[in-house]
C-alpha cells in the first residue's frame, strides 16, 4: 500500500510579517499511523524539499507523543527535508492521498492545479482522498462530474470557532467551514479542539490536529 502525503509550500501568514507552513501534529500523527501499518509513504509539496513548518505548531504545548517520536526520527526527518515536487507525481503510484493541515494550504494547496487535478484523479479512480484541520481547502475547487467535488458529501474542516480562538479570522483568504457550506458540503463539527473525522465514500476529512491519527486510520480501513 502506497499513500502520498502532500505538504504546503506557502510560510507567509498573510500580511501579519509571521510565518507559517503545515501543522507538525498533522504530519507527524498520519506519517506514523501509515508507517506502523506498513505503508510505503511518499511525501510532495509543491516546490518540493523542505516544507515550511509553522512555527507554532513546534512550540511545548502543541507537542504529542507522535510529535516527540518524530523529533528523534532520523530518517524522517529526512523524508520531510527532501519532499518530491507534486507535479512530476502521478496518480496511477499510489494508492491514497492525503493532506495536513495548517494555514499554508489556504494560500498554495488550496487553488494548486497539479495538486486539484491529482485529487479528482485519485477521487475518480475510488481511492482514498484524506485531508485535516485546513487541509479540507485543498478540495475546494476539485470537480467531480462538472460539480464541487465537496457537494452532498458529509465533510468536516477547521471550524470557524476554532479560527476565532487562534485569532487568525481576519487573516486567512477564506474560512473553511463557510467555503465547504458554500460548494455544497454537509458540513460536520464537534465542539472545539474534539477528535472528528468523517467518511463519505471515500472521502475522509477531520475537524482538527487532534482528528489528524483518526483521519489516517479512516484512510487504513478504505485501503484494507
Amino acid at each position: 500500500m502506497k499513500i502520498l502525503i502532500v505538504l504546503t509550500s506557502h510560510d507567509k501568514l498573510g500580511d501579519t510579517g509571521k510565518k507559517t507552513g503545515f501543522w507538525l501534529e498533522e504530519f507527524a500523527a498520519p506519517y506514523y499511523t501509515f508507517l506502523d501499518a506498513g505503508a510505503e509513504i511518499t511525501v510532495a509539496s509543491p516546490k518540493g524539499g523542505q516544507p515550511p513548518l509553522d512555527p507554532k505548531s513546534d512550540e511545548p504545548n502543541s507537542q504529542t507523543e507522535m510529535t516527540e517520536r518524530f523529533r528523534q526520527d532520523r530518517s524522517a526527518q529526512q523524508v520531510l527535508a527532501n519532499t518530491k515536487v507534486l507535479s512530476e507525481l502521478k496518480e496511477a503510484d499510489y494508492d491514497a492521498i492525503f493532506y495536513p493541515g495548517g494555514h499554508g494550504p489556504l494560500w498554495d494547496l488550496s487553488s494548486d492545479k497539479a495538486s486539484i487535478k491529482l485529487i479528482e484523479q485519485f477521487y475518480n479512480k475510488g481511492k482514498p482522498v484524506g485531508a485535516v484541520c485546513h487541509a479540507p481547502a485543498v478540495l475546494l475547487q476539485a470537480t467531480v462530474n462538472g460539480e464541487p467535488l465537496v457537494k452532498g458529501k458529509r465533510v468536516s474542516g477547521f471550524t470557524n470557532s476554532e479560527e476565532e480562538a487562534v485569532q487568525l479570522t481576519k487573516v486567512v483568504p477564506f474560512l473553511v467551514e463557510d467555503e465547504l457550506k458554500r460548494l455544497g458540503g454537509q458540513y460536520e463539527k464537534v465542539d472545539d479542539w474534539q477528535v472528528l473525522a468523517v467518511v463519505d465514500g471515500h472521502l475522509v476529512t477531520g475537524q482538527n490536529p487532534a482528528s489528524s491519527a483518526a483521519v489516517a486510520g479512516e484512510i487504513l480501513k478504505l485501503l484494507r
